[in-house]
């Protein structure tokens, strides 16, 4: 088979279909009836606000980017002009993949307000269509970007000893998630902790509520938060993957047993992935009579069904190693574990919701206690899972170097669910919105029953969406790992024949010291990023308590000021973030320039390990705590108004920040210092102290 016309056809083709469905799917979405004036005055106050914390943190975003790669250009010994132009377009095309799917997300909340009048099945379609542009988005122009700069670098089957200079395209992907995530987070939460203590508890007012001055500012959040956010993370979870994939099998030992096909096989899978998540987008249909977690599910398992079938091709007649296809099929395996370990957490029927919403009974503390219990359980089987995957695609290279290829190929298997996840995570704030908008606009207890089941099934998807990045910044970060001990064989002159190649001992003191450095940044990390939200909530609850005294806010004859809590969250959001950032930034250069490369190395080995638990422990806790809000608003233990409803409403605000803000942003923790460390691998072997060796 002539595998160069193949591999050229095939992902042209594929991203061709993936650019071409965004555009219908889109066109197909803007048709649908946009509700009443009233429904659609509010829509625009999202709308706009959504859009300008959107342009006020791209423009926070392109100083960084452009700088750093400028700064790169001048100083990288070895192809700067192409890493410095490989994070412009990295960065650049994971905001343009965001702005294009958010876009679809504050379009597609009114929508589907509207169908939820009539039907819950056309409501769900309507919404996971929505959030599906954003999961097809950052599919195509994840493929896309990596392909353009292999034609820009000239990068073909009889030259690509340069492969190691699309790392710049990681890079970039990463800083831009790392911004986008941390803003969103921080913004998203201090405006929904906000509104809920200072209307719910303090003023006993509804959820969504029109006299709640932060409402829409909540809204807001959801887009910026989960949709811009997350996508920003996917997209470069992604760029990171793709890329140390390529540079692991453009290494001499998988070379000569691949050649250019084992150094194109990650684009091929990228393509089979845009193919697989639009598959599962047309499965997800809705329906009257079936449940909408049930329908969400089919779209989840008929993307990886799809996948397997292309994966059994691609390994049997294009590899020729059946071992990739039983390592991606472990991959996939182990994102539907973490898939299932998630929903048993945080699911609203499941025990560890119920016993939270029982001990809540008693006041908030019991609840917190129950809920953080049970997040610290949870990140156990998940951490015990991906340990599993790995080793078993380790074992199938029979304990030699080809076990780190067939991890890489499980990685890929993981990775590739990440559009129609994507597509579920983005449902999530598209429902939130729609049930919001229904109550502000009066529509009616069914139509917000309807909004409200829909947005139970919302919390799920954005709950198993951030499982799922973290199980997926694990396993990328250890093929980001082998891609950099690699790289260092190759600038240093090793030949990487063997695992003994490169030993690391652990008892050197310095390695044990970066050890528990690794393992304490995902702390400071965290710190940071919570009081940053802590902060903003302060700001917004003395807000809304203000407007509460303005005449006739409460009486509900003067709408609120929402502008003003819209942009006071903004300004806190971009001030916020940059102080993660940079400590995100310089930690990894002092181990680096200090100790050398080898102990970065270690640290991180460690930080990834540390933050995985972590993270896993803060987003499946605020899950479950959000879920048993839901159900007791639903009626359980006496419902709304009561004190156990107090108590759940304090637990949810508790576990918001954690689920929201803090466990998700650890995932570009993670793999920005790891990409950012192979980046600069050059200048820490060339200018590393080395202290302590």
């Amino acid at each position: 088979m002539n595998f160069d016309y193949f591999a050229h056809v095939f992902v042209y083709i594929a991203g061709a279909i993936g650019i071409i469905s965004i555009i219908v799917i889109y066109l197909w979405l803007i048709k649908k009836d946009a509700g009443t004036e009233k429904m659609q005055e509010l829509a625009s106050f999202i709308r706009i606000g959504a859009n300008a914390f959107l342009r006020r943190e791209f423009i926070t975003i392109t100083p960084f980017l452009v700088g750093l790669a400028v700064i790169l250009y001048f100083v990288m010994p070895d192809g700067n002009w192409q890493i410095a132009l490989g994070i412009l377009v990295g960065g650049g095309l994971s905001m343009l993949s965001i702005y294009i799917g958010m876009q679809a997300s504050i379009r597609a909340n009114i929508r589907t307000t509207q169908a939820a009048r009539t039907s819950i099945g056309k409501a769900l379609k309507i919404a996971f269509r929505g959030g599906s542009i954003m999961g097809l988005s950052i599919v195509t122009f994840n493929m896309l970007g990596v392909l353009l700069l292999m034609f820009i670098f000239g990068i073909t089957p009889e030259s690509y000893d340069n492969i190691h200079m699309l790392i710049g395209f990681g890079f970039g992907a990463s800083l831009a998630a790392l911004f986008a995530q941390l803003g969103g987070g921080i913004y998203t939460k201090a405006a929904d902790i906000g509104a809920d203590l200072a209307g719910k508890v303090e003023a006993g007012i509804p959820e969504d509520d029109p006299r709640n001055a932060a409402v829409i500012a909540d809204l807001v959040g959801d887009n910026v938060g989960d949709c811009a956010g997350r996508g920003a993370d996917l997209f470069e979870s992604g760029a990171d993957n793709v890329v140390t994939t390529m540079i692991v099998a453009a290494s001499p030992f998988f070379v000569a047993k691949y050649g250019w096909t084992g150094i194109m096989f990650p684009v091929i899978v990228r393509g089979i992935g845009i193919l697989a998540t639009l598959v599962g987008i047309m499965v997800v249909q809705g329906s009257e009579k079936k449940s909408p977690l049930w329908s969400v599910n089919s779209g989840y398992i008929s993307t990886a069904l799809t996948c397997i079938v292309f994966f059994f091709f691609l390994s049997l007649y294009v590899m020729d190693d059946m071992n990739l296809f039983y390592a991606q099929l472990m991959g996939i395996g182990g994102a539907f574990s973490i898939v299932f370990v998630v929903q048993y957490y945080t699911g609203a029927k499941s025990k560890a919701v119920k016993n939270i919403a029982r001990h809540a009974q008693s006041g908030p503390a019991l609840g917190i206690l129950e809920g953080l219990a049970y997040g610290m359980e949870s990140t156990v089987w998940g951490t015990f899972l991906l340990g599993f995957v790995v080793m078993g695609a380790f074992a199938l290279g029979k304990g030699s170097v080809d076990g780190i290829y067939y991890i890489a190929a499980a990685t890929m298997g993981v990775k590739e669910l990440k559009g129609i996840i994507m597509a579920g995570d983005t449902f999530g704030p598209i429902v939130d919105n729609a049930a919001g908008i229904s109550q502000m606009a009066g529509l009616g207890d069914e139509t917000r029953k309807v909004g409200d089941e829909l947005d139970t099934v919302g919390n799920v998807t954005k709950a198993l969406a951030k499982g799922y990045a973290m199980g997926a910044a694990t396993m990328s970060s250890m093929v980001i790992l082998f891609a950099y001990l690699l790289e260092y064989a190759r600038l240093t002159g090793i030949s990487f024949d063997s695992l003994d190649d490169i030993l690391i001992n652990l008892i050197v003191p310095v390695n044990a010291v970066a050890i528990f450095f690794g393992a304490a940044m995902p702390y400071l990390f965290s710190s940071l990023t919570l009081r940053a939200v802590n902060e903003g909530a302060f700001k917004v609850i003395d807000e809304i308590r203000r407007q509460f005294k303005i005449p006739g806010v409460m009486e509900g004859t003067t709408l609120p000021e929402y502008a003003h809590v819209v942009d006071l969250t903004t300004q806190n959001a971009l001030k916020s973030m940059v102080g993660p950032t940079m400590v995100t930034i310089i930690v990894p250069l002092i181990v680096g320039f200090l100790f050398g490369p080898l102990p970065l190395a270690v640290y991180l080995i460690s930080v990834t390990a540390s933050s995985a638990t972590l993270a896993g422990t803060q987003f499946n806790s605020g899950g479950a705590l959000d879920n048993a809000k839901k159900i007791v608003e639903e009626g359980l233990y006496g419902g709304k108004g009561t004190k156990t409803h107090a108590a759940v409403v304090i637990g949810d605000t508790f576990g918001d920040p954690l689920k929201d803000t803090a466990g998700p942003s650890l995932h570009i923790l993670v793999k920005l210092q790891n990409i950012m460390s192979i980046t600069l691998l050059p200048l820490f072997i060339r200018f590393g102290l080395n202290l302590f060796q």
